[in-house]
């Protein structure tokens, strides 16, 4: 049985962004648009339904570099849900990343990071690496302020570190300030921003 992964051990000093929840065509576009400033790849894990609505965005923000990723179609705790409807939730996202990337996507993100043996187990059937993160604790969905972001943050800076944040669902403007100076720091001290996927090929033996 798979786990999910918070944390790649590598020689190399590399770091995965993530964001969740979208895309969204102000906050996803500014995302991107940061990594692209400095050379960075970002990884956007983005809802099915959102994905449907915007194709033509999402293949942009691929074609850039960037990696799309699984969040679920309609963003629910898949463990309350039956395993045919988390399964269903899966393959109609899978489904739409191919339809708008013209790839399929290898990584998935849980909603809430809501898992258990049942979803780890659903998300093998698709091949994917299930993925976490190791700043949790940042909240950034509730505005709780870009100073509390990153204290949630910088603890977790490492290389193989996976960090989290959300672009869609809502007002992030305290998250876009908030990686505006983490992308800061992270390219002065050297660190590369690179795709979850890229991460994981880094895997030390």
């Amino acid at each position: 049985m798979s786990e999910m992964i918070h944390a790649v051990p590598t020689a190399s000093k590399a770091i995965a962004v993530t964001f969740d929840d979208g895309p969204n065509a102000e906050y996803t576009r500014k995302t991107a648009d940061m990594f692209n400033a400095v050379g960075g790849k970002a990884t956007f894990f983005m809802i099915g339904e959102k994905i449907e609505a915007h194709p033509d965005f999402v293949r942009d923000i691929h074609d850039e570099g960037h990696e799309i990723g699984n969040h679920s179609y309609s963003h629910p705790f898949l463990t309350r849900i039956s395993g045919d409807e988390a399964f269903a939730e899966l393959a109609r996202t899978d489904k739409l990343i191919e339809q708008a990337t013209g790839i399929r996507t290898a990584v998935f993100r849980a909603p809430y990071l809501d898992s258990n043996d049942e979803t780890l187990a659903i998300a093998d059937r698709f091949g994917y690496s299930s993925i976490g993160a190791l700043n949790l604790d940042t909240r950034d969905w509730e505005m709780p302020g870009t100073d509390h972001i990153l204290a949630q943050t910088w603890d977790h800076v490492r290389g193989g570190a996976i960090l989290l944040f959300h672009d869609g669902s809502g007002d992030r403007s305290q998250t876009m300030e908030a990686i505006r100076i983490l992308l800061d720091k992270l390219t002065s001290e050297g660190y590369e921003l690179v795709t979850v996927s890229e991460l994981l090929s880094r895997r030390s033996r």
